[in-house]
C-alpha cells in the first residue's frame, strides 16, 4: 500500500476524513449526554479483603498476617498499645518523644547509621505516636525483609537514647511550640481542647507536651516511659505483602521472639471523666492583623466503642466531612467566607472533641458564626432522602480505597487492634453504612449534639471581629491569651 505524506492530502479531503471519524465517534441519532443532573452514583465496588491470619510468637507477641502477592514488598508494623493518652500527669509529650527517640541510636549503631542502613536496603523505617497507641513501620522490598528486620528490631527493642539527641529533639520540638503560638489554627485547636478538658487532662494539651514539660525531660524519663510500655504483652505484629506464614513468622522469631519485659508495666489509670459544658459559652483570642478568624465550635463527642458509630458516620458526612456537606456548601461556596469548613467526631479509647471548624475573612466573623449555628441546629431536623443517599453513597463508595496499599491495609489493622473490633467489621462495614436510616440519622443527632450548649472558640484580629462576635449573643464572652492556651513562653521568647 502506497503511503502518502500528510502535506499532500489536500484540504478537502482532510474535512471529509475528519467529517467521517466525528460521525464514527458520535453515530447519528446517538443521544448527547444529559448535562442537566450529575449521573446517579453506581454501587459501592466488592471489597474482597485477604485473610488475616493469626498467629503467635514464643514469647506470647501476637502477629496478623495478611498476603499480597501483587507486587513483591512486604509492610511490617510494631503496634505498642500505649500512647500519648497514657502520659502520666507532669510528664505530658512523653510517649511522643519516646516514638520519636527510638531511631535515634539502636543497637550498636548512631542514628545516621540506622537511617543508612535502612536506606541501603530500599526500606523506610519510622515510628509514630497516636493517642491510643504507637506504631513501628518498616516497608521493604521482600528480598531484603531478612536483612531489615534485625534493624527493626534494634530500633524497637533496643533503643540507647543518646542524650545528645534527646537535647536536639527537645530544641526541635520547644521550636514547634514557639512557631505553634503564632500560627492562629494552631492555637485555636489547642485553646478548643483547652477550654473543653482543662490543662490537667491529657486532652488539654498539646500531644508534644508543654515548655515546661519538654524543658525537663531527660533521658531516664525517657528510658521509663519505655520500660514500662514497650513490652511483648502490650504490643502485636501486623505483616502485609508478598509472605506466608511459613516464610515470615521464622524470620519474626528470630527478630522478635527473644524480646522480653524490662521491668513493671506502667499502671494505667483511667483518664478522668469531664462534664459537658452548661451553657454555650465563646472564647475570643486575639492575633492583630490576622486576615481570618480561625474558628472551632462544638463539645466532648464519644468514644471510638460506641455503638452508633455508623449513624455517626453518616450524620458528620451531611454535617462536614465532605466536600459537599452542608457546612462547607454553605460557608465556601454559597458565602465565599471560607476556604472550606468542616467537622469531625474525633473518636480514641476515652471520647475526644466534637468540632465544627473554619477559616473565614476577618471582617465576616460574626456573619460565618451565624451560617455554623444555622447548620448545627439544622441538622437536627429530619435528614431528606436524597441527601441521605448522597451520604452513605459518599462513605461506602470511598471505603474501599483504604484498601489499596500494603500500607493502607495495615493501618485498618492498626485500627482494629487498637480498638478490637469485630473480625467482621471491614467486611460488614459497607453494609452497615447502608442500612443507616434517616431516624437514625436524627435521633443520634439530638444526642450527642446540641448547639446551645456549645463552645465556641475564635481566634482573630480582636478589634475586628470583637464587637460583632458579642453582638450575636451567643453566650458569655471571655478574652484569653496566648499564654492560657499554651502556658508561659519559652525563657527565649521574653
Amino acid at each position: 500500500m502506497t503511503s502518502w505524506p500528510m502535506a499532500s492530502i489536500k484540504r478537502s479531503e482532510f474535512a471529509i476524513v475528519a467529517a467521517a471519524l466525528l460521525l464514527t465517534a458520535n453515530p447519528l441519532g446517538a443521544q448527547a449526554p444529559d448535562r442537566s443532573k450529575p449521573p446517579t452514583a453506581g454501587p459501592a465496588p466488592a471489597l474482597n479483603l485477604p485473610a488475616v491470619q493469626k498467629r503467635q510468637l514464643s514469647n506470647g507477641v501476637p502477629v496478623w498476617i495478611v498476603e499480597l502477592h501483587e507486587v513483591p514488598v512486604a509492610q511490617v508494623n510494631l503496634v505498642v498499645l500505649s500512647g500519648t493518652g497514657d502520659d502520666a500527669a507532669g510528664k505530658f509529650g512523653i510517649a511522643s518523644l519516646t516514638a520519636a527517640m527510638l531511631a535515634e541510636g539502636a543497637g550498636s549503631r548512631s542514628s545516621l547509621e540506622v537511617a543508612d542502613a535502612i536506606e541501603f536496603l530500599g526500606a523506610d523505617l519510622g515510628a509514630s505516636s497516636a493517642v491510643d497507641s504507637v506504631a513501628l513501620r518498616l516497608h521493604v522490598p521482600v528480598a531484603r525483609l531478612s536483612e531489615a528486620l534485625p534493624i527493626m528490631a534494634d530500633v524497637a527493642l533496643r533503643p540507647t537514647f543518646p542524650a545528645d539527641e534527646l537535647e536536639r529533639l527537645r530544641q526541635q520540638r520547644l521550636t514547634g511550640l514557639i512557631q505553634a503560638r503564632d500560627d492562629p489554627a494552631s492555637v485555636a485547636a489547642l485553646a478548643f481542647s483547652r477550654v473543653l478538658f482543662g490543662p490537667a487532662h491529657r486532652y488539654g494539651t498539646a500531644t508534644m507536651g508543654t515548655t515546661a514539660t519538654l524543658q525537663a525531660f531527660t533521658v531516664d524519663d525517657v528510658r521509663n516511659f519505655y520500660t514500662s510500655t514497650y513490652r511483648p504483652d502490650n504490643a502485636a505484629l501486623i505483616v502485609v505483602g508478598d509472605v506466608t506464614p511459613d516464610r515470615v513468622l521464622p524470620l519474626l522469631e528470630s527478630s522478635f521472639g527473644g524480646w522480653k519485659a524490662q521491668g513493671p508495666a506502667a499502671v494505667r489509670s483511667k483518664l478522668p471523666d469531664v462534664a459537658q459544658p452548661k451553657a454555650r459559652r465563646v472564647y475570643l483570642i486575639d492575633k492583630p492583623g490576622a486576615p481570618q478568624s480561625q474558628i472551632r465550635i462544638g463539645w466532648i463527642g464519644v468514644a471510638r466503642s460506641t455503638t452508633d458509630y455508623f449513624p455517626l458516620q453518616v450524620l458528620n458526612t451531611i454535617l462536614g466531612g465532605s466536600f459537599t456537606s452542608r457546612l462547607n456548601m454553605n460557608l465556601r461556596e454559597k458565602h465565599g467566607y471560607s476556604y472550606g469548613a468542616a467537622s469531625s467526631f474525633d473518636m480514641r479509647a476515652t471520647a475526644g472533641p466534637f468540632s465544627a471548624m473554619a477559616g473565614v475573612q476577618t471582617d465576616k466573623t460574626k456573619e460565618a458564626l451565624e451560617e455554623f449555628f444555622n447548620e448545627l441546629n439544622g441538622i437536627l431536623k429530619p435528614i431528606p432522602p436524597d441527601e441521605l443517599a448522597r451520604a452513605k453513597n459518599y462513605v461506602a463508595l470511598r471505603f474501599p480505597g483504604g484498601f489499596e496499599t500494603t500500607a493502607d491495609i495495615s493501618r485498618r489493622l492498626e485500627e482494629a487492634l487498637t480498638y478490637k473490633l469485630a473480625e467482621d467489621y471491614f467486611s460488614n462495614y459497607v453494609q452497615r453504612i447502608q442500612a443507616v436510616t434517616a431516624e437514625d440519622v436524627q435521633r443520634v443527632a439530638r444526642q450527642y449534639l446540641d448547639p446551645s450548649r456549645f463552645a465556641v472558640v475564635a481566634v482573630g484580629d480582636l478589634k475586628t471581629i470583637d464587637a460583632g462576635v458579642r453582638s450575636l449573643k451567643l453566650g458569655t464572652v471571655e478574652t484569653l491569651t496566648v499564654d492560657d492556651v499554651f502556658g508561659p513562653a519559652p525563657r527565649a521568647m521574653r
